[in-house]
């Protein structure tokens, strides 16, 4: 008989597809999912939200009872992993998706924040870190590290695969989610002293979010909108095409645990320019392999990506380093293969 899981998170997410996806595919499991249903996008939601976030420990010990799955899985500690800690399961697996899942770090809700993922790794039969930068914070908190497994996802090869693009200007592309943590208003600016300059580039930002119509309005005021193109959100499927037809990647987070999208851009030969913070510092070696950037330094990012694109031959050795690391340390069919093995390997020795 089939191996159940009960999954609990954002089950449209990327990341979220591919971590079921490869369980499935590499673990024979079926997969259910549960998620809270209000959305965030506004105080009166937020507070709605809060209210079944309260009451939902009843729902997900009612599906437990009614689907009895074999183990739960959960992203994020301190909202979805502190659920699954509570789900009374005799298996759970929680994942740390940020640094340190503690954010915003001036939060009001921190020591609320603090306790509860203290108390989902407590519970925790498995803990995800998906990249080294995320087990300092649980080394500090004195996570038992035995239970801790260090390995991304990783990225589909067939699908991000590496293309030559020789074009002779900037096309770059950002493909983070359109909110304020991602300095998209930053990544703006810094074209804007490029156009300024007389240099020619493209700029494509894939994705939505809160500050679409906010960046739009930027990109308008600094003369530079016919030279960006804001796609909204697309298929992850449609990704690949867009990243081999660009040169450069940028991304410019303020916080960062481990980047799918960065793996993503690597992989299909984009060189990457990104914030100098350590969730990057883990792959990126400034200008050995990509740029790492001060945050909102836009003069900086300017004159970074004109060096970048100027230097040819350092630019198509990294993406060639790149792309080799990444088929060793990130390919989706070797690393979910071992996840899965690991789930079924746990759910033999709790049985």
């Amino acid at each position: 008989m089939k191996r159940k899981i009960l999954f609990l998170g954002e089950s449209y997410r990327a990341d979220a597809i591919t971590w079921m996806k490869g369980l499935k595919e590499f673990g024979d499991f079926d997969i259910i999912t549960w998620e809270l249903q209000t959305p965030n996008n506004s105080k009166l939601n937020r507070f709605k939200r809060i209210a079944e976030y309260f009451f939902s420990p009843i729902s997900i010990r009612k599906i437990i009872r009614q689907q009895k799955p074999d183990m739960v899985i959960a992203e994020r500690t301190t909202s979805y992993g502190f659920l699954a800690a509570l789900s009374g399961s005799k298996t759970i697996a929680i994942a740390q998706q940020g640094r340190t899942d503690l954010w915003p770090e001036g939060s009001v809700l921190l020591p609320f924040k603090k306790f509860i993922q203290k108390y989902a790794f407590k519970k925790a039969h498995l803990i995800h870190a998906w990249g080294p930068v995320m087990t300092i914070s649980m080394k500090e908190i004195g996570v038992d590290m035995t239970k801790v497994l260090v390995i991304p996802k990783g990225i589909d090869l067939t699908l991000f695969s590496p293309s030559v693009t020789n074009s002779n200007k900037i096309e770059a592309i950002v493909t983070r989610s359109l909110q304020p943590e991602y300095r998209h208003d930053s990544i703006l600016k810094a074209f804007a002293i490029l156009h300024q300059k007389g240099i020619d580039f493209s700029l494509t930002i894939v994705g939505d979010g809160t500050r679409l119509q906010f960046l739009k309005d930027l990109a308008k005021d600094l003369h530079i909108e016919n030279k960006v193109i804001f796609t909204g959100r697309i298929p992850n499927t449609e990704l690949p095409k867009l990243l081999q037809q660009s040169n450069i990647y940028i991304s410019m987070p303020i916080t960062e645990g481990v980047s799918a999208s960065l793996f993503e851009a690597m992989a299909c030969n984009c060189y990457p320019v990104v914030s100098d913070i350590p969730g990057n510092q883990s792959w990126i070696k400034h200008r050995k392999n990509g740029q790492l950037i001060e945050i909102d330094n836009v003069e900086i990012l300017a004159e970074e990506l004109i060096w970048s694109f100027e230097n040819t031959e350092s630019r198509n050795n990294a993406i060639l380093e790149n792309r080799k690391f990444v088929e060793e340390n990130a390919n989706y069919d070797i690393n979910m293969k071992v996840i899965s093995d690991k789930y079924h390997e746990l759910l033999d020795s709790r049985n």
